[in-house]
């Protein structure tokens, strides 16, 4: 008789630090699983705990009350298939807690692997939160021998060929992968070559939502032998799915399964945004959000991104017109939310600029107007709309873009005021993209509605603060394709002043954009955070002194 194996993976949205539900989830896959009649049930890495715990893992009184409800979980799952959970375990007189899987059946804990290796990289600190374990063997599930290399264990080859050496027939890879561009090719490729060196099959199961700045975006997916692949669950979504796995001649191989569409490009970073924007909400206890729309591109997209996230009924947005707001600006906002259905109200800012004006008069008296008197524009909106946030309880949502955050285009406790923006990793040429995007396609669990969200007449139009009369951005920076280019060097490739205008670029350009970089340091390390889409976004993947002088040379 053929030998099977059925597993249930479970790619769930845990809610950091909130174990009882994320509890209820994991007994609630279980249940799923045991229904199916499957031998054995995953959920990926921190799936009780949550992922990244940061320094939160290091307080024994957390790390104590995620073994107390594993333990609830051991005899709750006593009388069906196996189950494997992530968590962080702090054992009696280590120094630290370690990351990691445990496996249970039977009303007792099979197998506890613990992570070896520990990114320390990018967003990745676990050096400093967990200790490093042993490399261990495989462990059994009704017969048969299942090898887990905990996330970044799969990523180097001596844990999985361990596992093969010391008898594993099917690896199982629990994860807590976040999004960036083009990760999934990056995954793809070494789970390869996983398969390659050990010969088995192997599952990849990813933890999928947001958290903080990070998105885990699901897309598990199982490998045979040699790479071909079985089954593709899908991206930016909770998903439950069973692979069947037989024996044969030539050893174990997984049946095919469904092969969900995987989204790609600017799609999956405007998805990407979405997720992040409706997790960021409900992990953090808000329901509603509010925004500035000025009729420009950025905050247009950011009302998209909400209203997909959280339905256009929740999503207030607020125009606040000075004596520069144009009327083009005025129709322009009014017709992005009557096309996503959102609330729209004015309040002018004319009267509260003409107070404050008069308040700085004797101290600004011999002074030419300049960039003060536009930053007061800027700040009472963000006085206002912080008022609107405090007194009906919405969070209030900043839409400065990557290109603008990168180079200090914005205002510190003005248009910068806010509790989280979608739209910070994304730069100004690929925001257009993704408006482009948006317009011409909606995803099932979007929450806003189908079709042309977002006005061409926003779109096509020169950007502009409208602080001052006949204000283009282009007046102040290089034109935002040149710009971009020059920042995504500087920034997401680390290259020299030099290499930039090796590239094509003047030296002027450059060195004038890396002095607005450096000197905006100071108003990144205030702002909010955001949906990281990139490998270089700002926070935990760019680190840089905010009073540094060094600036190069080349």
């Amino acid at each position: 008789m053929t030998r099977r194996f059925r597993l249930s993976l479970a790619q769930i949205n845990p809610a950091l630090g909130d174990l009882d539900a994320n509890h209820r989830r994991i007994v609630q896959a279980w249940k799923k699983g045991r229904d199916e009649g499957v031998d054995m049930v995953a959920c990926p890495e921190m799936a009780l705990s949550g992922y990244q715990p940061l320094d939160l893992a290091r307080k024994p009184a957390f790390v104590a009350d995620c073994t107390r409800h594993l333990d609830e979980i051991v005899r709750e799952c006593a009388d069906g298939p196996a189950l494997g959970v992530g968590l962080p375990v702090w054992p009696p007189g280590c120094e630290k807690p370690f990351n990691a899987w445990v496996v249970m059946q039977g009303s007792r804990v099979v197998a506890e692997l613990l992570k070896h290796h520990l990114p320390n990289y990018k967003v990745f600190d676990e050096k400093r939160y967990f200790d490093s374990g042993p490399v261990s063997g495989p462990y059994a599930v009704n017969g048969v021998r299942i090898g887990s290399p905990i996330c970044e264990d799969a990523w180097y080859d001596d844990v999985a060929e361990t596992h093969a050496e010391t008898g594993a027939e099917i690896l199982v890879v629990p994860n807590g992968s976040p999004y960036f561009g083009g990760k999934q090719d990056v995954r793809y490729s070494v789970m390869v070559a996983r398969t390659v060196e050990t010969g088995l099959p192997l599952a990849y199961l990813n933890l999928v939502g947001g958290q903080d700045d990070q998105v885990f975006d699901g897309a598990s997916f199982v490998l045979n032998p040699h790479g071909a692949l079985a089954l593709h669950m899908p991206s930016f979504q909770e998903a439950q799915e069973t692979v069947t796995f037989e024996e044969g001649e030539d050893g174990w191989r997984a049946l095919d399964g469904p092969l969900a569409p995987q989204p790609e490009g600017i799609g999956a970073d405007y998805q990407a945004m979405v997720l992040a924007t409706r997790d960021y909400f409900r992990k953090t206890g808000f329901r509603e959000a509010i925004l500035g729309l000025s009729g420009g591109v950025d905050s247009a997209i950011v009302a998209a991104i909400a209203a997909d996230a959280l339905g256009p009924d929740n999503v207030h947005c607020v125009m606040l017109p000075s004596r520069y707001t144009s009327q083009a600006s005025l129709d322009d906002a009014a017709d992005a939310a009557r096309r996503l259905g959102a609330r729209l109200d004015t309040v002018g800012i004319g009267g509260p600029v003409d107070a404050v004006t008069e308040a700085l008069a004797p101290l600004f008296e011999g002074t030419s107007p300049d960039l003060a008197e536009e930053n007061v524009q800027s700040r009472l909106r963000g006085l206002l709309l912080m008022a609107l946030s405090n007194k009906f309880g919405a969070m209030l949502l900043t839409t400065g873009n990557k290109s603008e955050v990168a180079v200090g285009y914005s205002t510190i406790y003005g248009d910068m005021s806010g509790g989280y923006n979608p739209v910070k990793d994304l730069y100004k040429t690929r925001l257009f993209e993704a408006c482009r995007w948006r317009n011409a396609n909606h995803v099932g669990w979007f929450l806003g509605p189908e079709g042309e969200v977002i006005p061409p007449a926003i779109i096509d139009k020169p950007p502009t603060a409208e602080l001052r009369e006949d204000q283009l951005d282009e007046d102040s920076l290089p034109p935002y394709p040149v710009l971009d280019d020059i920042l995504q060097r500087l920034i997401d490739r680390e290259q020299s002043v030099a290499e930039v205008v090796s590239a094509g670029h003047e030296r002027e350009t450059v060195k004038h954009v890396e002095r607005l970089i450096y000197q905006s340091e100071y108003k990144r390390f205030q702002s909010a955070p955001g949906a990281r889409l990139t490998q270089r976004a700002f926070w935990l993947d760019r680190r840089y002194p905010i009073a540094m002088r060094w600036r190069d040379p080349s």
